[in-house]
């Protein structure tokens, strides 16, 4: 029993190498968000994937948000959270929120557990070195713009310092704030975010960890995942996708047609979900190619 269990490890272990050598080097860029972010075991299996990465010879980059844990705090300081077309309208009051749950609670908790393997991970703001700048976004509803107070859309990326902790051999810990040439600070979509910075860094792969198995051909009458796409047939299927799915299918697609050769949707509910992705030759879930 013993030796046929060794020998299927073996097995996975030589099916990854081509895998291996293809992407040692490679610089990929990891939206991590949702429910993998809110349970212990995935957080945990999710910092190991991390480590895993970048000690085979990938140069991981984590873009986070935190959409559940920023409705918490928000809760329990009485501020009120109302969303305008899938946008969470944000206050000044709200921002301030925002950013101290982003960068000095969900930012730090993923460093932690990154930093339990080693010196590697590093927690940086969109604001840090200019890295994201952005300009107010207004949500559109009925055909008219609203204004949804300090939520940005990125027009700039600089991504100096994070090529320099690459560089360094550090895993940089992206937090989704970013800043205006007016002053102001803005709360941006991690998904949009992630993008952003994979084309600016010319990674070879944008993922992005959602809360379901991929996209479905026909949901909700059909679960069948497509697994592969290209940028056009993603276009032609934007319209019909359901509101949560548009800023992660979105963000794929920006990826892919800013020259990043593989964009992923995958479930962050699957333990080890980025090393099955990665290192096998089925992966799971949705690839989006140019």
């Amino acid at each position: 029993m013993r030796a046929a269990t060794a020998q299927s490890k073996a097995e996975t272990l030589i099916e990854a190498l081509p895998w291996l050598t293809r992407f040692h080097g490679a610089t990929v860029v990891i939206k991590y968000g949702g429910n993998a972010m809110t349970d212990e075991v995935l957080k945990e299996g999710f910092a190991e994937d991390v480590v895993f990465l970048h000690q085979v010879g990938l140069r991981p980059v984590v873009v986070h948000g935190g959409g559940p844990q920023i409705s918490s705090a928000l809760d329990q300081l009485g501020i009120e959270s109302t969303f305008t077309a899938g946008l969470r309208v944000t206050t000044p009051e709200a921002m301030q929120v925002v950013r101290m749950v982003l960068v000095g609670q969900v930012g730090r908790d993923i460093v932690g557990l990154v930093n339990r393997h080693g010196p590697f991970a590093i927690g940086m703001s969109g604001e840090d070195a200019h890295l994201f700048t952005a300009v107010r976004k207004h949500a559109v509803v009925d055909g008219e713009p609203v204004d949804i107070g300090q939520v940005g859309e990125i027009i700039k990326v600089d991504a100096g310092a994070v090529r320099a902790l690459i560089d360094d051999g550090r895993i940089p810990v992206v937090s989704s704030v970013a800043r205006g040439d007016d002053g102001e600070i803005y709360n941006v979509n991690a998904d949009t975010a992630a993008a952003a910075l994979a084309v600016e860094l010319q990674a070879q792969k944008l993922i992005v960890l959602t809360d379901v198995e991929g996209l479905y051909a026909n949901w909700p009458d059909d679960t069948d995942v497509i697994d592969s796409l290209t940028g056009d047939e993603l276009e032609a299927l934007m319209p019909t996708l359901s509101s949560g799915m548009v800023p992660k299918m979105g963000a794929c697609l920006t990826a892919v047609q800013g020259g990043v050769p593989q964009a992923h949707v995958l479930d962050g509910r699957v333990p080890h979900s980025l090393l099955l992705e990665i290192f096998t030759n089925e992966g799971i879930g949705t690839m989006v190619m140019p």
